[in-house]
Order: C-alpha cells, then structure tokens, then sequence
C-alpha cells in the first residue's frame, strides 16, 4: 500500500519557486531519505508533507486520502525535528504522553504506550528526569519516542542528528535503523549527510535546485548514477572527475572515477602527478595527487601505505568502473 503519494507537487515564496512538480511514492514500511545541498528543497518538501508549509500546486496524499487542507495533528505524522522541541518543565514521560493527553487518550492507554517506547528506546531509567538533566542523545531519543507514542502513519525526521557529536551520530543511526525494522513503520529523513542516506535508507531521493534529480536504492545510485551531480554527491571521498581527452577521450566530454577504483601502476598508468597530502586513518590511506590536466584527484587504498609527500604516482583503473559524462553532466 502507499504511504505517501506526492502529485505535481510545487511550492513557491513569492516569485521564488522552491519546489518544481516533485512527484513521488512512499510505499508502506519504506524507509525514504531526501538528500542534497544546502538550499535544495528538502526540509521544505518535509514540512509541506507534514502540513506546516502549503503546496502552491499539487496534491499530497496520505494512507489514500489527500491532505492539502487537512491540518497537521490531523494528518496522521509524527516528526521529529532538529531541535528535540522538549518541554523544559516536563520530565521525560510527560513530554512524551503530552500529546496523548491531549487527544484525551486513556490513561492506561498513555502509559502503555509510554512504557513500550521508553523500553524500545532505552529511556526507562530517565522517566523522571528533566530535558536539562540529559545529554543531546538523550533528549534525542525522547523526541523519537514522543513520536512513537503516536503510532503514526509516517514518521517525519528532519536531520534529526545535526546536534549530535559524531560517535553519539553513529550510534543514533544504529536506533533509528533498529527502530524502523521493529516497527516496520513508513519513514522521511531529511539530511545533507550522503553517509546517513547511504546506511539508512531502503530508498533515497536526490534533489537539486527543488526538483527530483534521481530515485532509487543507495546501492542503485552508488553504482549507476543518473548525471554528474548524482555521482559526485554520493560517495566519501566523492568521485574524481576529469576532462575525457587526459585518457584519450573525445573533446567535451569528463570521466569520473570512484577513489577505490583508482590503482597505483608500476608504470604506464594513464594519469601521473605529485602527491600533495596524504591522508593516513589506520584501516584506509587516502592518497591526494595533482595530476597534470586533469586537477587534483583521490586515490583511496586498503590499509597503510608509506606514500610520501611530493613523490610521483603514476595511476590507472578499468575502463568498467569509469562513467562517462556530457558538457551537460548527463551520463553518456
């Protein structure tokens, strides 16, 4: 069953069109992250599914039914912001069955939902505490639960982890992978992070300019991106790029290649130049070299590698693991 179904969906400020005719299927129990840069709709196109922003045009249905003059409590969403949104005042437990008490649930309806969540999110030894008397995950977690309590029909994250540190990242990512199997719930995750859309999502949607540039699995647009824009902003350290004539290509075109597709050659290697940094980080050596034509461009090895500074590498790769691109960036 679909979740969500966006249809011709845009959004404009004024003279400013922020979102261009998005169309787009949520399945039931999917787990869909929109990424992109800074300023490409994103967070807007949440807050237009969530009810807080209107759609100029089109439509947007929720479990069957369109919502675009229904208002947000009434949409069946829960979401989960960048700011936890706790109430100081509240413990723990209050701040997550507010909003059950103010649907007028049952009270033992609202302490076992309470109860379920805060086992499910590792929150039974906090109930009391306040918000200021957490840490950042903590808080974190609170909001996830404050949302679970609802039982909603869709969740809504909107970079969720932007506050946290990067170990306490990881291990949020951990919950909130664990939490959407548990559930088995449909959910929107809002992030500029590729590697939180990469390890999250069954489903990722790349947006550019408030238009959809490609959909599909992370693995599907790792490996075969739609356009140069895709390719470079999926993948760390992202993909070299460089003019198609350095390797013999034809004019006007640009081949990409993926860092750990690159190989040191012993001679002969199409692309040679100085190494000008080198990152070393234990399990991975990252290999920085300016190579002459073509820029500066990474090579990533398994393990450690005693690579010098201002040494001279020669490199190539197979011709299968390139990608070939336009003066556009339309892959070719």
């Amino acid at each position: 069953m679909t979740a969500l179904k966006l249809t011709n969906v845009c959004k404009s400020f004024g003279a400013v069109k922020v979102l261009k005719n998005i169309d787009l299927e949520v399945e039931e129990g999917e787990f869909v992250v929109f990424v992109g840069p800074s300023g490409c709709g994103k967070s807007t196109l949440l807050r237009v599914i969530a009810g807080l922003e209107d759609a100029t045009e089109g439509t947007v249905e929720i479990d069957g039914d369109i919502v675009n003059q229904t208002p947000p409590a009434k949409r069946g969403i829960a979401m989960v912001f960048q700011s936890y949104a706790l109430y100081p005042h509240l413990t723990v437990h209050d701040n997550m069955a507010l909003a059950l008490k103010q649907e007028k649930q049952p009270k033992d309806e609202i302490a076992g939902r309470v109860d379920k969540a805060s086992k499910m999110l590792s929150l039974d030894d906090y109930l009391d505490r306040r918000p200021s008397e957490l840490s950042g995950g903590q808080r974190q977690r609170v909001a996830i639960g404050r949302a679970i309590v609802r039982e909603p029909k869709l969740f809504l994250f909107d970079e969720p982890l932007s506050n946290l540190d990067a170990a306490l990242r990881m291990n949020t990512r951990i919950e909130i992978a664990n939490l959407h199997r548990s559930l088995d719930a449909s959910m929107i995750y809002v992030t500029h992070d590729q590697t939180e859309a990469m390890t999250l999502a069954s489903k990722i949607v790349v947006l550019r300019d408030g238009m959809v540039v490609q959909v599909g699995s992370p693995m599907e647009l790792y490996n075969n991106p739609a356009n140069q824009f895709v390719a470079g902003f999926l993948g760390a350290p992202s993909m070299n790029f460089f003019p198609a004539p350095v390797v013999g290509g034809a004019d006007g075109m640009s081949v990409g290649i993926r860092p750990e597709h690159l190989r040191i050659a012993s001679k002969g290697g199409r692309l040679k130049g100085e190494v000008v940094h080198v990152e070393k980080l234990g399990g991975d050596t990252n290999v920085l070299v300016d190579v002459a034509g073509a820029g500066r461009m990474t090579l990533r090895l398994f393990g450690q590698h005693p690579i010098d500074n201002g040494a001279t590498l020669e490199m190539d790769y197979d011709d299968a693991d390139s990608f070939l691109f336009d003066a556009a960036g339309h892959r070719a």
